[in-house]
């Protein structure tokens, strides 16, 4: 004898909540990562709202503020790195919010892998861009080191592989190359006055490399 319990459709799991929250949270995670990967079908394809930079930069035995005067160079300590930025917002025309992540090899007295993850917001307004196009980031997140950095170690007797990461870019292009950009940056590990678990200061490179917009 045919029985309710026995419909091939299974109405207790169509009726069951846990059921419809499973199904919504897959629908929603595929739904974000098309918006987020496959862009061109969302928005125009002239957008360029995508970035791959690489770069690399050598360490220094200095504070952040001394990067801009007088910097330490440790040639020893060297890296390069990969990042890939997308912009996700826009404050009026002449600032960008974007989002990035970044693979970094070190090299020299150190061998580790460096995993970083930042929001940045990006001026992109100067009086000379007709003839430079020329943009200024600056971007908050985090950085995860594969083992203690040995020059973090060096300089500081506490420090830790997970910590605070703060970029600080300038960018300038040719009007008539809106594709590519040369960059330069500042690369900051830090503690945040021991915020992150108990380290105060940490590590500090410079760099300059090549971005593709697209």
């Amino acid at each position: 004898m045919w029985k309710p319990s026995a419909f091939p459709h299974r109405p207790d799991r169509v009726l069951n909540p846990p059921f419809f929250r499973k199904m919504w949270k897959r629908i929603g995670v595929i739904s974000s990562a098309a918006v987020i990967f496959f862009p061109a079908y969302w928005q125009a394809a002239e957008a360029r709202d995508w970035t791959v930079t690489a770069y690399g930069a050598v360490q220094a035995h200095s504070e952040l503020h001394e990067m801009f005067f007088d910097p330490d160079f440790d040639s020893s300590y060297k890296f390069v790195a990969v990042a890939l930025n997308r912009k996700i917002g826009s404050m009026g025309e002449n600032l960008d919010f974007e989002g990035e992540a970044q693979v970094v090899k070190h090299f020299g007295g150190q061998h580790h892998l460096e995993f970083n993850g930042l929001l940045i917001a990006r001026w992109n307004r100067f009086p000379w861009d007709r003839h430079l196009d020329t943009s200024l980031a600056v971007g908050e997140g985090l950085s995860l080191a594969t083992e203690t950095p040995e020059i973090e170690a060096l300089r500081h007797e506490k420090t830790s592989a997970f910590l605070n990461y703060l970029l600080i870019e300038v960018s300038i292009g040719l009007p008539d190359l809106p594709r590519w950009s040369l960059v330069w940056r500042i690369h900051h590990r830090s503690g945040v006055f021991g915020l992150f678990h108990g380290v105060h200061g940490a590590s500090n490179a410079m760099g300059a490399g090549v971005s593709y917009h697209f």
